[in-house]
């Protein structure tokens, strides 16, 4: 198992980033987590630090080019290279589009697609100049599933998916050395539910993740199978359902 690698973690504030965060810090790897809630990143990485690992955080909003970039920098100039850049922070606003919540729809945008996008735009140089690295994108079923009221959603993690894997074929046709892996969970007992503000799909939500929903760490210990793998072996596609999901 490959230990001792610089992680960053955006999202990491909470669910799949934050269970993450400590599965890859108990293996002994060195954790950069980014987020926009300092009390909850303090606490975090605090707990971490307690139980032996290594973690520090910085604070920032993955909508903003220059906060990411920030990420980078700080986790350079602290370890002095990114192994891993994870693109887990997300939004999850469902409704219909005659609903016409277009605020919500840029937000999503900006954090899910633009976020990932920002990752690649911040990281890549530092892996490039390494000759190895990884990027794990966090996308969702809805990736690959649309339907009522998850539009803009689906539009985002689609985007996600497909960034990926162009980001793959470039990296290698550059004899980089870099992994893509893009992994896409079902329903993850997560703070995602809270997002949706249409009453309808609020409550549809809370039933459907509250009767079906898997703890968090089942995403985080499919992270941890991805970095581990041998680096000449490349995981790109991770899906992952509750047994229980139908769609």
């Amino acid at each position: 198992m490959a230990k001792d690698k610089v992680i960053v973690i955006t999202g990491a504030s909470s669910g799949i980033g934050e269970a993450t965060a400590k599965l890859l810090a108990s293996d002994g790897n060195k954790m950069v987590l980014a987020a926009r809630r300092e009390e909850k990143l303090q606490q975090l990485v605090s707990d971490i630090n307690a139980n032996g690992g290594t973690a520090i955080y910085v604070l920032a909003d993955v909508s903003k080019l220059e906060d990411v970039k920030n990420i980078a920098q700080v986790a350079v100039d602290e370890f002095g290279r990114i192994d891993v850049w994870m693109n887990n922070a997300g939004l999850m606003p469902l409704s219909e589009f005659s609903h016409g919540k277009v605020s919500e729809w840029d937000r999503t945008i900006d954090v899910n697609l633009k976020g990932t996008l920002y990752g690649f735009d911040a990281a890549l140089p530092q892996m490039r100049a390494q000759e190895s690295g990884q990027f794990v994108n966090i996308a969702s079923i809805s990736a690959h599933v649309s339907g009522v009221a998850s539009g803009p959603y689906a539009a985002s993690k689609f985007g996600v998916w497909a960034a990926s894997e162009a980001l793959r074929q470039e990296e290698v046709k550059s004899d980089s050395n870099i992994r893509v892996t893009v992994v896409s969970p079902g329903a993850i007992d997560t703070e995602l539910p809270q997002h949706v503000t249409d009453p309808e799909q609020s409550d549809a939500m809370k039933g459907f993740y509250g009767s079906t929903a898997i703890p968090a760490d089942e995403v985080a210990r499919s992270v941890q199978f991805a970095i581990n793998t041998p680096e000449n072996t490349s995981i790109n596609e991770i899906v992952l359902r509750p047994t229980k999901q139908f769609m």
